[in-house]
Order: structure tokens, then sequence, then C-alpha cells
């Protein structure tokens, strides 16, 4: 279990208006897509973090948004962190956080990319609130998918592909 978050920490993102109080189980942070208030850990204040940052600077639609969605992938549930839509609900991104301390490595984007597999969208977006990538998928010649790095693209160009 993660532990609960005491001190955030400072993240390469822009400041958030997060709403926060003291629950049962320690601080906790109110998520918009949720609708819920959720235990503040280090991967969730990414997570908040970030999607404030999809909607507020690149002009993600929180009513085009889920987290914590769940997925069945060879028999199991699993669950993409955040997924975005476009606005006839085909699934367009994956984004996959970790907490800061927690290296953005090949074993991330191989978690996002098992996770494709169900979904199939185009992009990829990686973030422990430190760095961030963002990858398009495409399919190479002899079938198989090809990660390319890429700038994280506005909504508007994100659902137009």
């Amino acid at each position: 279990m993660p532990k609960v978050l005491d001190t955030p920490p400072r993240l390469n993102l822009p400041p958030a208006s997060l709403s926060l109080r003291s629950g049962a189980k320690g601080v906790e942070v109110y998520d918009v897509l949720r609708g819920a208030w959720i235990v503040l850990t280090a991967e969730e204040w990414v997570r908040q973090h970030f999607v404030h940052y999809l909607m507020v600077y690149l002009g993600y639609r929180q009513s085009f948004m889920a987290n914590e969605m769940a997925i069945s992938l060879n028999g199991t549930t699993r669950r993409c962190d955040t997924v975005v839509y476009s606005p006839e609900l085909e699934p367009l991104m994956i984004v996959e956080y970790k907490a800061p301390s927690v290296t953005i490595s090949q074993k991330v984007l191989d978690q996002a990319a098992r996770y494709n597999v169900v979904l199939k969208v185009p992009y990829l977006l990686l973030s422990n609130g430190l760095k961030h990538y963002c990858f398009r998928v495409e399919t190479a010649a002899d079938g198989a998918p090809r990660c390319t790095l890429v700038a994280i693209p506005d909504y508007a160009l994100l659902s137009d592909k």
C-alpha cells in the first residue's frame, strides 16, 4: 500500500488549485474526475497536478477524461491511471503516473503498452511529476507497434487524429 503523503514534493508542473482535507486515513485530495476524496499519496499528487495541467493549460475536457479506468487484460482487471477520450468517446490516450521517486523507465512504458493492447490508443503519456514523456503509437510495416517520442499535444490536436 502506498504511503500517505506527509509533505507534497515539488513537481515540474504548474501549480494546481487542489482541494485538500484531513480524512480518517490522512490527507485527502478531491479528484474532480472521480468526484471523490482520495487518500493523498505521492502518485496521487502527481495525477492531480497532471490532470489539472491537461485541463487548464492544454484544453483537455474534464468530461472526456477518466481516472482509474478499469480494463480486462489476460483475464485480470487492471487500472489505467487516466484515459483521455475523443468527443465520440473513443480512447485517445493512456496516462501512466508514478511517484516522483520512481524513475520513468522502459518498464513503465511497457506497462502502458500492455494496457494499450486493450484500448489501442494513439498516444501513451508517462509522468512522475518531474519528467514527462509522450509517445505516438503507430504500426510499423511488419505490424509491430512503434512508439515515437512527441510533444504532449493540445486536446484540439489530439482529438483531430
